[in-house]
């Protein structure tokens, strides 16, 4: 495994339009610094607003992890109300599953109100009456937002009721068709697609489903318009993202920069790495593991980070330092992964679980070269069998590992580990679910 020395502190680039000011929950503050939202009404059912338009025209793509153009998603949502004449609805994703994210989180203490706006706008746009946002049990993020809809509610700025739930703290809870199950029938488990969310969603209606962040920027958008918008950032995906960056950096947090940024900026900007690192940890635990060597200088965005194999996904970016065995690390991300499945379908309760203890032997040395074989062979038929992309993105995980650190497979093999560090460096929630795991149950309502 190649090592990459420590990457020193950048400056900060340009201005940060989501975290420039931290304004909390308190509406009237909130006014003050964005001012009123500029609300156009809302469109007669089947047909979309100039809005729609002007977020085409600025290039937004979604923040949750698909990075899919929102416009054409709006759009889409609008085309399937035409055909099915079933008012649309209007959901924010504000779960942030990733056990290694913040951003969403870091978001809402920031800005609350500023996701509310671009929620009413998007509902505005495409003609939907109500608009519901999830958040994970218990957590500060569902209470900020609840907190900010009540002030909505009170001082009557709205003309679309916004409701706020919270839904069960699973990973694959916040999955699209998953959330759309929750807001309508209060079952936060993966349904099989097609038909999509947007066609069928939320009590089988047309249903806008979109990642928390994105629908701030829509606010934001309605405010300065699509050209402020791309003035910045990487032009096949304008403007400015959230990544949470952690691991062997001086500080690790949430960092609002460009589209296209490289990671060594990014990096930089979170206070440089402390050490020297062998591979980054990229879009989170459905992401992609990735060479440092080969990705230090690539761009953040969908096209960016393809040569090296990685993914910004949900804006999640851990440097691994050259002490951390990542086998291990792996081994345990997908034994939790493996826990968090709904248990609908086999390649879930079973294909997880097969994958999961191969790579507990190969990280605890107890397996063979062919074992090793077996476990490949595994990872090559799962995906795409499944009835969400949960298994798809667990195996995109595990077979990165073992690519780009095929040198520690093989010192693995051998008995040798060349990780020296005793503590676990990716985060794992507590808790530990037995697998395979069991017909879901009413942990998921």
């Amino acid at each position: 495994m190649s090592a990459l020395r420590e990457a020193a502190p950048s400056p900060a680039l340009g201005e940060l339009r989501l975290l420039g000011e931290k304004v909390g929950v308190d509406l009237t503050r909130h006014v003050a610094v964005h001012e009123t939202n500029p609300t156009r009404g809302r469109s007669r059912r089947g047909h979309a607003s100039d809005l729609v338009t002007e977020i085409e025209d600025a290039g937004l793509t979604g923040r949750g992890g698909g990075w899919f153009p929102t416009g054409r998603k709006m759009r889409a949502v609008v085309g399937a109300v035409k055909h099915n004449r079933k008012d649309p609805f209007v959901v924010v994703n504000a779960m942030e599953g990733e056990p290694a994210a913040s951003k969403d989180a870091t978001l809402v203490q920031y800005n609350p109100h500023l996701v509310l706006d671009g929620a009413v706008l998007a509902a505005e746009a495409i003609g939907a009456k109500s608009i519901t946002v999830v958040a994970h049990r218990g957590g500060r993020t569902h209470t900020a937002l609840a907190r900010a809809a009540a002030q909505r509610a009170s001082a009557g700025i709205d003309g679309i009721d916004i409701s706020v739930l919270d839904a069960p703290g699973r990973y694959v809870a916040s999955e699209e068709s998953a959330l759309a199950h929750f807001v309508g029938d209060g079952i936060a488990l993966p349904v099989t697609v097609p038909p999509r969310v947007f066609e069928s969603g939320v009590r089988r209606r047309p249903t806008l489903l979109s990642n928390a962040e994105t629908f701030a920027h829509i606010a934001l958008i309605a405010r300065h318009g699509s050209q402020w918008f791309r003035g910045v950032g990487d032009p096949s995906a304008p403007g400015t993202l959230l990544v949470s960056v952690s691991g062997a950096v001086g500080s690790p947090g949430v960092i609002e920069v460009p589209t296209g940024t490289t990671i060594r900026t990014i990096l930089g900007l979170a206070g440089g790495t402390t050490g020297s690192v062998h591979s980054f940890v990229t879009g989170g635990y459905g992401g992609s593991w990735v060479a440092a060597s080969e990705a230090i200088d690539l761009p953040w965005t969908v096209e960016g980070l393809r040569p090296a194999g990685g993914v910004p996904g949900a804006g999640v970016l851990v440097a691994v330092p050259t002490d951390t065995c990542a086998l291990v690390e792996t081994a345990r991300v997908a034994r939790w992964m493996a826990g968090e499945s709904a248990g609908q379908c086999g390649p879930c309760r079973f294909g997880l679980a097969s994958v999961a203890e191969g790579l507990e032997h190969l990280a605890t040395r107890r397996t063979s070269s062919a074992e090793v074989r077996l476990l490949e062979q595994r990872l090559g038929i799962i995906p795409g069998r499944g009835a969400c992309r949960h298994p798809d993105g667990v195996v995109r995980f595990a077979a990165t590992a073992l690519t780009v650190h095929e040198s520690e497979v093989v010192a693995h093999l051998s008995g040798r580990c060349t990780g020296t560090r005793r503590t676990a460096l990716l985060p794992i929630p507590s808790g530990v679910t037995a697998i395979p795991v069991s017909r879901p149950g009413e942990e998921w309502r």
